[in-house]
């Protein structure tokens, strides 16, 4: 069975070795925690771990089907799964991890000791935990002291506005817990079955895409390249590619700059990979009117969300220049008509609308590009900001 469908396609007992910068192969790379889960391990060992050391000490909720252990025995669940009852304890625990752990060391070693029961394998910053409740398994993102705005409430917001719009997004909700709201997000490499859940296998976009995450090399952070994979890999690739394109212009459309590859993700069952849903789809305001820079490669002028820049490489996302104009400009219509009532729908308040506002189809868009700095003609990418 293939863990990731390019470089580890085949066991066929050849020796891979890994030729990246990460000590560990991507795929593996994906199953460990991220920056939120680093930090709650941290906390408890004391300190950084290295690579394997975090895979072995994070728990068995990771993204994807992989599970890791010192012996070939699979290893035993570290707990069950949380239940929305013991979400209050768990969102007081992360706001002492977050403010730092100031105050008592017992009181902040009992607080670690809850979060270890957090699932700390979901990629990401945000405070999180898996939780089970009738519906099957969701991943519930705190909110932060520190947010802007009622973050749980607004990314809803967008899931379900990009599902109005013709998008695939993640199925989502919010709860409130102890006066806060919590963003649910259902599992989507998960499938309850009789006795329990299914796995399915996962990788995320830089995995797929052989992308470097430094800062110095981005060139592999690119929608039409994604697409051009997905032509080769997904058991579905037609209609994927086409759902690259209109999540690539939703994003423009909201502002969503931190549409990083690891915001993008493919899974596997029996018949084999496709594309994942969409997920971490947040708004960023910002006060220029001109079209926001993305994270990933939009087309010939670089990361530059344009209308102009959107339509340049339609034909690698399966669709003609008509299809595509007919796509944008429907989808640029239907954002900002509905933007504001998608948000209020879910709960967010007038003040915090009028906060985000200028993230949604702002005059920028529509402007004609010109070469882009940023862009790489050479090698066919955009580079990355300084």
């Amino acid at each position: 069975m293939a863990i990731d469908p390019t470089r580890l396609a085949v066991l066929d007992g050849s020796v891979r070795q890994n030729a990246g910068a990460s000590p560990i192969f991507p795929s593996l790379r994906d199953a460990a925690p991220d920056r939120w889960g680093r930090l709650v391990i941290e906390r408890e060992y004391g300190g950084e771990l290295d690579e394997l050391g975090y895979l072995l000490n994070s728990p068995d909720d990771r993204a994807g089907a992989l599970g890791f252990g010192l012996s070939p025995e699979p290893p035993a669940p570290l707990r069950k799964f949380n239940r929305t009852l013991q979400l209050p304890e768990l969102l007081d625990a992360a706001d002492v991890l977050l403010a730092g752990g100031a105050g008592d060391d017992r009181a902040v070693t009992r607080q670690v000791e809850k979060l270890q029961l957090l699932g700390t394998s979901m990629g990401g910053a945000r405070p999180k935990t898996v939780v089970e409740d009738d519906e099957g398994l969701w991943l519930a993102k705190f909110s932060r002291p520190d947010d802007a705005w009622d973050n749980p409430r607004v990314e809803h917001a967008m899931l379900e506005l990009a599902a109005e719009v013709g998008l695939s997004p993640a199925r989502s909700k919010v709860v409130q817990v102890g006066g806060r709201p919590v963003l649910f997000v259902k599992r989507f490499d998960r499938e309850r079955v009789e006795g329990g859940y299914l796995r399915h296998r996962m990788i995320s976009a830089v995995t797929f895409l052989d992308a470097s995450e430094t800062s110095s090399d981005r060139s592999r952070w690119s929608y039409p390249l994604l697409a051009d994979e997905l032509r080769r890999t997904d058991i579905d690739q037609l209609a994927s590619r086409r759902e690259v394109f209109r999540r690539m212009t939703f994003n423009a459309l909201i502002s969503n700059v931190d549409d990083h590859p690891r915001n993008h993700a493919l899974i596997a069952d029996a018949r084999g990979w496709r594309l994942a849903p969409a997920y971490d789809l947040v708004p960023t305001p910002m006060v220029a009117q001109d079209g926001r820079t993305l994270a990933m490669q939009v087309g010939s002028h670089g990361r530059v969300g344009t209308r102009d820049n959107l339509l340049t490489e339609c034909a690698r996302f399966g669709l003609d220049r008509e299809e595509a104009s007919r796509v944008v400009d429907d989808m640029r219509t239907a954002v900002s008509n509905r933007w504001y009532a998608a948000c209020r729908g879910t709960g967010v308040s007038p003040d915090d609308c009028e906060r985000i506002r200028s993230a949604f189809v702002y005059p920028g868009f529509q402007w004609v590009d010109g070469p882009d700095d940023e862009y790489d003609a050479s090698s066919g990418a955009s580079l990355p900001s300084p």
